[in-house]
Parts: structure tokens; sequence; C-alpha cells
């Protein structure tokens, strides 16, 4: 009995390619857009998106040149082919400036950036793309009931950013490369002034700064122990009740003493 039940059910998913087959070879442009929203509304998106993508250039220059390609846009974003989905939103708002989904697509182009952006550890290109493109969406339309939404996307963005960065900057330092800490660091709080890990940053440029003096030549010792002081001057004046605040005054007294003794 199950023998048969399968060669029905295959007979059935056969004639149904063949029938879908028949149907994008058709010249019949009607009935290929009367299906593809068909295919559409079940939610269908592969053969949606077939017929859509042979019906654009056919309806190119007509009223329903508009509602065709966006269409088959929202099909790849549905087949989470977020690349091509955004290729497809942008180029949408660019070929229909004036429509009425020209906002929703707009959205949507940095929105499949949000999607691609990856786990923190890796390449950001997608992730700045997608804070670039949430905020120029917040500045073409500012009004937008979509605006909290991008907000609340581009401080995910950034705390992942801010992540990267942070890891970056301790890298640095477990590596003993003192300089480019000390520049990382520099750059991690004018960036992030808000950032969680500030007081951690301030310490951690007190002490390369520290360090990298300590090993240096004698004409270059004085500006960098210059420049742990005069940080750990504005980590006390920031952070008062830091943690850190005792190990970095022990490094304030080391910088002062050496200081000194270099006159």
């Amino acid at each position: 009995m199950k023998h048969f039940l399968y060669i029905f059910i295959a007979t059935i998913l056969l004639s149904s390619c063949d029938r879908f087959n028949k149907l994008l070879k058709s010249t019949d442009y009607e009935l290929k857009l009367t299906k593809a929203k068909e295919y559409y509304e079940k939610g269908n998106w592969t053969k949606s998106s077939q017929l859509y993508e042979e019906l654009i250039p056919v309806v190119k220059g007509t009223d329903k040149s508009e509602e065709v390609y966006f269409h088959y846009t929202w099909c790849e974003y549905y087949m989470n082919d977020y690349l091509l989905a955004q290729y497809h939103f942008k180029n949408f708002t660019r070929q229909f400036p004036n429509s009425k989904h020209s906002e929703e697509c707009y959205f949507m182009n940095a929105m499949c950036f949000y999607y691609t952006s990856p786990a923190y550890q890796l390449d950001q290109t997608s992730t700045i793309n997608a804070i670039k493109e949430f905020q120029s969406f917040v500045d073409a339309y500012p009004e937008s009931s979509r605006i909290d939404s991008c907000n609340m996307m581009i401080d995910k963005l950034r705390t992942k950013l801010e992540k990267k960065d942070y890891d970056i900057v301790k890298q640095y330092y477990k590596l003993e490369d003192y300089k480019a800490a000390i520049v990382a660091t520099k750059s991690f709080l004018k960036d992030y002034p808000s950032s969680l890990y500030n007081e951690e940053m301030f310490y951690v440029m007190i002490n390369s700064y520290y360090q990298l003096a300590s090993n240096s030549i004698p004409s270059k010792k004085g500006e960098r122990l210059q420049g742990a002081m005069e940080n750990y001057v504005k980590f006390v004046d920031l952070y008062p009740k830091s943690t850190y605040i005792s190990r970095a005054e022990s490094i304030y007294n080391a910088s002062k003493k050496l200081k000194e003794n270099l006159n």
C-alpha cells in the first residue's frame, strides 16, 4: 500500500513540476503575472521569484513594473538571500523614488545589511554599512514610524563594533605592543564616550604609557611619562570611585618619580 502511495505522490510532484516548467516557457505574460501573485500569496517564494524575474523586463515602463519589482524583491528577502534583496531594495528606491513602497524599501535595505552583520570577531563591513543605511533612513524620513526601530538597531550594531574595538585594545595590551595600545585606546575613548569599558580603557592607557616609557630611550621617556600622568589626572576626575584608582595611582607615583630623576 505504501509503495502505491509513494508512486502517487511522485506522480503528483512530477506533474506539478511539468506544469510549472510549461508556465515558465509560456509567452502568456498575463497568466504568468496571475500565477506569480498566487504563488506569492501562498508563500511559494521560489516559484513566485522565478516568474517575477522573467516579468521584470517584460513590464518595464508599464504601470505593472513597480509592483512586479517590489514583489520580486520581497521574494528574495523571504528566501533569506539578504545580499541580493539589499541590492534590489536599494535599487527600488532609485527606480521608484515616489512610490508608496519607497520608505519601506529604504528601511529594508538597511535591515538586509543588519541581517548580514556577522559575529563581532569577524569583519564588520556589513555592520558599518548597516549603521550608515539606518542613519541615512533617519535623515531621509525623520517623521517615520520606523525611527525607533532604526535607533534600536543602530545601538545594537554599535555595541558589536564597541566589543570588537575593545578586544583589539586588549590584544595589543596583552602582546605588550604599548604604542599600538595607546593609539587604539585613544580611538576607543573618542568613538565610545559612554562605554562601560572606559574605566578599564583609561587604566590600560595609563599603564601603556608607563610601560612604554620604561623601555624607551632617554629622549622619549619624559614625554611618555607625562602622558601617563596627564591621563591619570583625567581618569581621577572622571571616575573618582573607580576600582582601578589604586593601581592607576601607583603608576602615577612611579611615573612622577621617574620623571623627576630625568631632570
